[in-house]
This record gives C-alpha cells, structure tokens and sequence, in this order.
C-alpha cells in the first residue's frame, strides 16, 4: 500500500491546529499531496498571533511552510510535500486509481462536511476525499465548530456510517498540557494514529502519572 497521503486543510477556526500537524509531519518519513482552500488563508489571516505579510504573497506554498516555521521553529526534511490548487480537478488525487493511504481534513468546514456528505465533489478536496470513500480508504474529518446544529449532526452521521473517522478538534487535559503547542500535539497524535502513522508526539493515557 502506498505511504502517500492526503492533507486538506479548509476556512474553518483552529488553523494553527494545521500548522502544527505540518510541522509534526515533516519530520515522519513518507510523502502527502496537500491542498489548501482560499478560505483556509483569509483564516489564517484572522487567527494569527504575529503581523502578517501581504495576503498576496502568503497564498502559496512557500509561503505556507515560512508560516509553519515563524510559529514553531525549523521543519523537518523527512516528509515530501507536494502541493495542488484546490481547483485542479484533474490532480491525481481525484482518481480512485491512484494510491493512497489515508486523507485527513484539518481543519473541515462545515461547508465541506456538507458537501463530502452530499456527494458534491466541486472541487479537489471534495472529491478526494468522495474518492476515499468509495475506495474504502481512511478519511479523517477535523472538526471545529460549536454548537453543532441539527444539520450538522445529521451530516456527520451519514459520514460515519459509511467508514468516515468524525475527529472534532478537542484536545485532552490527561497529558497535563503547559503550552497551546502542547493542545495541538494532543490533536496532532490522535490524527497520527488514524491515518497509520505510529510516531507519537504527545504522552499517552495512564503513561504520565506520578
């Protein structure tokens, strides 16, 4: 099976949750196909803790990986990241014929939850991830929204009835977390082990007590 997988990454709260999960990952071994909405930058824009560049010169992906490290330090060089626009419908990822391990969603809108259950497939992240569903294959959705409506429950049970991994972005508290880095890792490992990575980045339960 191939060690290739699939991040997207979506316009919805928790983006730093993402970056932390691409700084994680460079330094796993292995390769991922990452796509990114427009609406994961404006986001980022709002949510950052430090003065942002021209959103001109941020939406691309050198850009992207000088953000990962102006928050978190240097990356690793293990992972291969190749990036598509999420508007190349024709990209590899779009084919149930191309290999993939896994595909997580970091974080997902509810507009891409809505359209993953529906079926839409409008774009490249859609339709990756309506790809894994009908091949079989992981696919992890990270949630970040409260309250949840009636709809979106409704949503998310049509997902996770057929095979679809719900993981709202909800760290733990058991591992006595001193840093907001250390809440991102909390989510970063649980993605980990959904997606058949075994590296663990954060201390496991009852593995930390006195």
């Amino acid at each position: 099976m191939s060690e290739r997988r699939i991040i997207a990454l979506t316009g919805a709260s928790g983006v730093e949750y993402a970056l932390r999960f691409l700084w994680q990952l460079s330094q796993v071994d292995g390769e991922s196909d990452i796509i990114v909405s427009k609406n994961f930058y404006t986001v980022l824009g709002e949510e950052s803790r430090t003065p942002l560049s021209p959103r001109e010169d941020r939406v691309n992906p050198t850009s992207l990986l000088r953000e990962v490290e102006s928050r978190f330090g240097a990356s690793g060089s293990a992972h291969r990241f190749t990036f598509f626009e999420n508007s190349d419908i024709a990209a590899r990822s779009a084919s149930g014929s191309a290999a993939y391990k896994a595909m997580v969603v970091l974080p997902c809108s509810m507009k891409t939850v809505a359209s993953i259950a529906a079926g839409l497939s409008q774009n490249l992240i859609e339709r990756a991830a309506d790809v894994c569903i009908k091949e079989r294959r992981p696919l992890v959705l990270c949630l970040r929204e409260t309250p949840l409506s009636t709809i979106h429950l409704r949503n998310m049970l049509a997902l996770s009835e057929v095979g679809v991994t719900i993981l709202p972005l909800m760290p733990g508290y058991y591992h006595r977390p001193q840093s907001l880095e250390a809440l991102y890792d909390f989510m970063v490992d649980r993605v980990f082990q959904h997606i058949g990575i075994s590296k663990r980045v954060t201390t496991p339960w009852r593995e930390n007590l006195d």
